[in-house]
């Protein structure tokens, strides 16, 4: 890959964070990387949109007061260079599953690009509960970094994005050092449960980040999940639209009306 490949970068964490300045510095190896990326924290906003949104300067690019798809619009469209391919991450914290892919701000700015043609890739770090509750360092990220500068580097010519139109990619915990990469699908598991509290509250728990925790997971080979939890490097392909296959039951329905 030439060293002229225009990288757009953003992330849901914020500017300020780790994870975006260890890919920043990974990036900036193979090609020019413009970062755009939110001024706050603004994980799980999924594909949220603003109608206006306040812009400012950052040594890395710029911070932009909205959401991760916020920053990719406002990136392509009115900050550029205009990319070759767009990179969101890195997340603290895995993307793992088909539940995630709606609610992530991290993998919502690659489906972003998506809608507009343009290859991402959407990169986050498994991080244990008690794990994400300290701070991380950019040291941490360093097998998201090499994960992600290998894609960046070698998808775009390999065909990679002629059938996915995003890479959702997890890596293990820091601790987990790994040299392999597996491809995977996204895995069913899903697990919420809510509590009705006596404030007039209701609590919302996803009991899956539990079970991550102890390594029991019912996720068979082959899914994003396990492959994380073996210490593998998981690359999910992935396409934006939300498509089914024609439906002769709502056909007959549809006729009926």
């Amino acid at each position: 890959m030439s060293s002229d490949l225009e990288i757009l970068l953003t992330n849901d964490d914020g500017i300020e964070s780790p994870g975006i300045r260890a890919l920043y510095d990974g990036l900036t190896d193979v090609g020019n990387v413009t970062v755009v990326a939110p001024a706050e924290n603004q994980s799980a906003t999924g594909r949220a949109m603003s109608s206006e949104v306040a812009v400012h300067e950052h040594e890395l690019g710029y911070a932009i007061a909205g959401t991760p798809a916020d920053c990719v619009v406002a990136g392509l469209e009115a900050l550029g260079p205009y990319p070759d391919l767009v990179v969101a991450g890195c997340n603290k914290g895995a993307n793992l599953g088909q539940y995630v892919l709606g609610r992530s701000g991290t993998i919502s700015a690659a489906v972003e690009a998506a809608f507009f043609g343009l290859p991402s890739i959407a990169v986050s770090l498994f991080l244990t509960s008690e794990e994400f509750e300290r701070e991380t360092a950019v040291d941490d990220y360093e097998t998201a970094v090499d994960a992600t500068t290998y894609l960046a580097e070698h998808a775009l010519d390999s065909g990679v994005f002629e059938q996915a139109e995003y890479l959702n990619v997890n890596t293990p915990r820091p601790d987990r050092s790994t040299d392999e990469m597996v491809v995977t699908r996204p895995s069913h598991g899903y697990d919420m449960t809510a509590t009705r509290n006596g404030d007039g509250r209701i609590t919302l728990h996803d009991r899956m980040w539990e079970k991550m925790d102890a390594g029991e997971v019912d996720d068979p080979p082959g899914t994003d999940r396990r492959a994380v939890l073996d210490g593998k490097v998981s690359v999910s392909p992935l396409t934006a639209p939300h498509t089914t296959e024609h439906h002769e039951a709502l056909d007959a329905l549809a006729e009926t009306y």
